[in-house]
């Protein structure tokens, strides 16, 4: 049996939200006031939250640009900006230059937008390695100035949506995470929910047809400047190196910080379909799954989201697209986890995302103190340890086993010896000498530490 099969039966999965029902059934029966984001609640005002709680008397929300374009909310999202960094778009222009000619920057982006004569610049497209892979991912940059306008934007129409968005629906989501995802998901498996139909959207962020995604936005705001804004957004193309611009005739701009919410909005009515019809959907951005009793219910199920995305105009990626007979030891994979017989781990590709950024920081020529090389070590292990919080425990003792390994190897070096850590180095450098240095430990992380006899 693989080691990976073994279970800690004191593991348990971290609890469902309260709220957790069915996966497209909107929060509080549709009624109610969502939960908001920081810049949103210093945004909206009390009548404007009382409006959104009463559903807006179900009419479209108009007059929202004053909102965008005030001076505060330009504030407030040159501030979030600006802590976040980030790389400079097209124009060159950086966070920190940005933030030196704050004022100046407001009063402008403030004139273009009252005036309606915004105009955003191509986003800049690079590409950089992908983590634990040879392959090449494209990443797209926005100029500051973009990603100021849209973190404004973003504070005032997102509760618009939210309001109704769907249960299922975690991503990109204020208060939602990936791990209430996995832990409803859990608790389906445990219902007895075995068949999965294990969707997989082809360039779905690439693909969004920007006529059906503008319709959609149309349904809550009439606003025309702010309708205008979001078009030029949607076709603002994308600039790179050698190949000069491109126009983006569909999808959602890339490295958007819009682009989460008009996907969500995009899927919201897969959301609602699949709860009508009394489906288990859990989904994260364009990531998800639904859970069934029976194969002939997987079936239907997987039939009515085909039939959902051909008239969406978007496309299942034929290859990855399955059906999962989970009672027959069959397994899928879900938001970085990897589920069979019962039981998860973190999938491969987590795991070697994981150790090709350790890989970055623990070279074994780096000549900087051992302590220093194991502080940045320690920041990469407890942001990736809390989210793969639980699960079996020998892939987290084999990652400390192998961090160790590779500072034992900087230690090999420093001796002028040749080749990984490996033998006696176990006995020179032993795991208590590296916890003195302050190297945490994942398994603690993931589960707790150990228990001694005594306790």
């Amino acid at each position: 049996m693989n080691s990976e099969n073994r279970h800690d039966d004191n593991q348990k999965p971290p609890p469902v939200p309260k709220r957790a029902t069915r996966g497209g059934e909107a929060r509080e029966n549709q009624r109610g006031t969502p939960m908001l984001s920081s810049n949103s609640l210093l945004l909206w005002t009390n009548p404007m939250l009382e409006a959104l709680e009463r559903g807006n008397d179900g009419r479209q929300w108009h007059t929202l640009i004053d909102k965008i374009w005030s001076p505060r909310a330009l504030r407030l999202a040159l501030e979030t900006v600006v802590a976040k960094k980030g790389a400079a778009g097209v124009d060159g222009q950086s966070t920190e230059a940005v933030q030196k000619r704050a004022e100046e920057e407001i009063v402008l982006m403030e004139r273009l937008l009252r005036e309606g004569r915004y105009q955003p610049r191509a986003v800049r497209r690079v590409w950089i390695n992908k983590l634990g892979s040879a392959e090449k991912r494209p990443l797209g940059i926005p100029t500051v100035r973009d990603r100021i306008v849209q973190t404004a934007m973003l504070g005032i129409l997102e509760p618009i949506f939210e309001r109704d968005f769907a249960e299922g629906s975690y991503g990109f989501r204020p208060g939602r995470s990936a791990q209430q995802a996995v832990a409803l998901v859990e608790q389906w498996l445990g219902e007895g929910e075995l068949w999965v139909v294990d969707a997989d959207l082809k360039g779905y962020f690439d693909s969004i047809p920007q006529d059906q995604l503008m319709a959609r936005v149309k349904e809550k705001v009439a606003d025309s400047k702010v309708l205008a804004l979001l078009e030029k957004f949607l076709r603002q193309g994308v600039m790179e190196t050698m190949k000069g611009w491109e126009p983006t005739e569909s999808g959602t701009p890339q490295g958007a910080v819009i682009s989460p919410l008009l996907a969500n909005i995009y899927l919201d009515p897969l959301d609602h379909e699949m709860s009508k019809r009394g489906r288990k959907m859990a989904r994260y951005a364009d990531d998800f799954i639904i859970l069934c009793r029976s194969l002939s219910e997987a079936e239907e199920a997987l039939a009515e989201v085909r039939a959902w995305v051909k008239q969406a105009g978007l496309t299942l990626h034929p290859e990855k697209t399955r059906l999962v007979n989970v009672s027959a030891g069959e397994s899928f994979e879900f938001l970085g986890w990897h589920f069979e017989r019962g039981y998860k781990w973190p999938r491969k590709k987590s795991q070697a995302k994981l150790k090709a950024t350790i890989r970055q920081r623990t070279g074994r020529t780096d000549g900087r103190a051992l302590r220093v090389i194991i502080q940045g070590v320690n920041r990469v292990i407890r942001g990736w340890g809390r989210y793969f919080r639980g699960g079996v425990r020998n892939v987290p003792i084999r990652l400390d086993q192998w961090v160790r390994m590779r500072l034992r190897s900087i230690l090999r070096k420093r001796d002028k010896r040749k080749g990984k850590g490996r033998g006696r180095d176990h006995n020179r450098y032993p795991n208590a000498y590296f916890a003195g240095q302050g190297l945490v430990s994942l398994v603690e992380i993931t589960h707790g530490p150990a228990l001694s006899p005594a306790q």
